[in-house]
């Protein structure tokens, strides 16, 4: 499955981005995926990302657009952000130390610790893209349920 939202670059249309991810999810995934573990990161995520865009990429100019994209195959998961900014040099990132109370530069930081894998493309005709991967666990055994071998109830396996 592949679809993309093309939304307006402000918080206000963040939850709109969300129910779009979740329900798109849903209706391809159901009941495959264990969604109270998967969607607290995938929002997380998209938050993270959507807002970094409106914020830093777009600097609050709500008419360029952003892009995202997202494609599923079995519980594989890539999401991609697309925007129009100036883009980020990763080569000048410095994670952020907590010791200094620094309150802002864990976004980077966040995404690598929710997602299996984390890339940034700086300005691919004319756009920069983050994109995230993740897979959603393992398929369901439709004869076993975890802890309970042989029981006969579908359950989601993690």
């Amino acid at each position: 499955m592949r679809t993309e939202l093309h939304i307006p670059s402000t918080l206000e249309f963040l939850s709109i981005a969300e129910n779009w991810l979740l329900g798109s999810l849903t209706i391809e995934l159901g009941d495959q995926v264990d969604w109270s573990r998967q969607s607290a990161r995938l929002r997380l995520s998209l938050v993270e990302a959507y807002s970094n865009v409106v914020r830093h990429a777009h600097r609050d100019r709500p008419n360029l657009p952003v892009l995202i994209r997202l494609e599923v195959k079995d519980r594989d998961l890539v999401l991609e952000i697309w925007d129009y900014g100036e883009g980020y040099d990763l080569s000048t990132y410095l994670a952020p130390c907590p010791q200094d109370k620094q309150e802002s530069g864990y976004g980077w930081l966040i995404l690598n610790r929710l997602m299996d894998r984390v890339e940034y493309r700086l300005q691919v005709d004319g756009r920069n893209c983050l994109k995230l991967e993740a897979n959603l666990g393992r398929a369901l055994n439709l004869h076993e349920s975890p802890g309970n071998p042989g029981d006969g109830k579908l359950r989601p396996s993690v």
